[in-house]
């Protein structure tokens, strides 16, 4: 119980530690500090005489920054991706009409998104070609005039 109060401690520290760096490393001053480094770095080359230290200096810290940074902006792009399916969810969930079908639309095969986007690219052209561009029209709705039209 105590390890898994201190986990989910660790981890909303390292959640707010991510979004920090993650805002602080997209801004304006991070590109400032990083093009202050290289220029500095680029002054010292004639210091040291451009050596295989000078040059493994740079490219050993560009590599250790760009490592951490890869894993710190995916766990904050994970967390804002799921922050969106939820809330294209709950807008989903809650329009008459919608399909719910495509709730959890994320956890499909690549071969079903396919085919529901062709789907969906039929549609958008019968809505033109009817010439209701404004038009919504759901899968279900789609699929209940087929079976309609093939009673008749």
């Amino acid at each position: 119980m105590a390890k898994e109060k201190e986990r989910k401690g660790f981890g909303r520290t390292l959640e707010s530690f991510s979004q920090h760096v993650a805002k602080r490393t997209g801004g304006s001053w991070a590109f400032i500090i990083a093009l202050t480094v290289i220029v500095i770095w680029a002054a010292t080359g004639p210091i040291f005489r451009f050596s295989d230290t000078w040059q493994l200096v740079i490219n050993t810290g560009t590599t250790i920054v760009t490592f951490l940074m890869v894993f710190l902006i995916q766990r904050v792009q994970n967390k804002e991706s799921l922050s969106i399916q939820l809330k294209l969810d709950e807008i989903i969930a809650a329009l008459k009409g919608a399909s719910n079908r495509l709730i959890d639309i994320e956890d499909v095969g690549e071969e079903e998104i396919e085919r529901l986007h062709e789907h969906y690219k039929r549609l958008g052209q019968l809505l033109e070609q009817r010439g209701e561009i404004d038009g919504s029209h759901s899968v279900e709705e789609e699929q209940h005039s087929r079976k309609s039209v093939g009673k008749r």
